[in-house]
């Protein structure tokens, strides 16, 4: 992966923030947090991020070692066009992606894991502002989807750990300031930010349409990628022959 491929997740990752502002900021500016200081105040809404972080960047690692498993069976330009696709069908038609969610099996796990927050809410200390951070990273956001798919194409479990832990530190400013002067943000002004997060998430799923073609346009849409894979998938077989000739 190229440094452009992480340039887009964090700058995808502080338009999310502003997404978050919405969709999380109660939660952000709800937390239990110490009043002794600014300093005390300043490390809890820290350690909460922390935890964000840490779970975006579990789900990363596994859905990158997903994507390896697609990129070795020479399906990665396809599964490219799919993600595309998947990204910008989330933004024309989100009632059909709310329905399918709310009829869904994960569903009932969602409403545990909220009701898991809401008991966390009453203990004004560092590991339950951790524990908040962490389940807050796996409840459903569809900017959140669109960096797992993102990871997923990185087909490296390494590269996509290391993809939605800087998309989850993209989105570090606004969610910091939302816990500590969160009141001063008015739904407004979170309105009109938000509003270019689906541009952005459209933005990017054309690239991955455009890259899954291969049309021969630098960086855009290489027409070589698909012959990447095919040579890597013919090495690892060659050598493993002659591994097994010289025994």
């Amino acid at each position: 992966m190229t440094l452009d491929f992480f340039i887009y997740a964090l700058t995808f990752g502080l338009l999310t923030g502003f997404h978050c502002a919405g969709m999380c900021g109660p939660i952000a500016i709800s937390l239990p947090l110490k009043d002794e200081s600014w300093l005390h105040r300043s490390m809890g809404a820290i350690i909460y991020n922390l935890g964000r972080i840490i779970t975006y960047s579990l789900m990363g690692a596994v859905f990158g070692l997903l994507g390896q498993g697609f990129k070795f069976a020479g399906f990665q330009q396809s599964l490219s066009i799919v993600i595309g696709a998947i990204m910008i069908l989330s933004v024309l038609f989100p009632l059909l992606f709310k329905s399918f969610a709310s009829k869904s099996p994960v569903f009932p796990v969602v409403e545990r894991i909220k009701d898991k927050l809401g008991n966390l809410f009453g203990t004004k200390t560092n590991l339950s502002l951790f524990t908040i951070g962490l389940l807050n990273g796996l409840l459903p956001c569809g900017p959140v989807y669109v960096a797992i798919g993102l990871s997923l194409v990185s087909a490296n479990i390494f590269t996509g750990a290391l993809y939605m832990a800087i998309f989850g530190f993209g989105t570090i400013p606004v969610m910091l300031s939302l816990s500590l002067v969160g009141n001063y943000f008015t739904t407004a002004f979170r309105t009109k930010i938000r509003q270019f997060v689906p541009v952005f998430i459209i933005i990017l799923g054309v690239w991955f349409v455009l890259k899954g073609l291969g049309l021969g346009i630098h960086f855009i849409s290489p027409s070589d990628q698909k012959l990447k894979v095919n040579t890597e998938v013919t090495k690892k077989c060659c050598n493993l022959n002659t591994f097994k000739f010289s025994l």
